[in-house]
């Protein structure tokens, strides 16, 4: 089963490498999508794959990559639309 999730994590999130430690476990995870720094200190992030991945992906999204202090994280689960071809970080 395909799966979408659009999530928002806050926190210290910006400087401690989460977006690259999350497009590395992505590609690990065959996940695609994109994430980039919002102006608000947050990360946002799309992830598309099989649902058993995109939860891996967004628990890690619940305590990100050494140095990351996460304190809270939305999600919003969509319909998978097979967007992307790999997991980018945007800018």
């Amino acid at each position: 089963m395909k799966a979408r999730a659009h999530v928002y994590v806050s926190g210290r999130v910006q400087g401690v490498f989460f977006r690259d430690s999350l497009r590395r476990l992505a590609r690990n995870l065959d996940v695609t999508g994109w994430a980039r720094n919002l102006h608000d200190g947050r990360v946002e992030t799309t992830l598309e794959g099989e649902k058993a991945n995109v939860e891996k992906a967004v628990e890690f999204c619940r305590r990100g990559p050494p140095g990351a202090y996460v304190l809270g994280v939305e999600i919003k689960w969509e319909e998978w639309r097979g967007d992307f071809t790999e997991f980018q970080i945007i800018w």
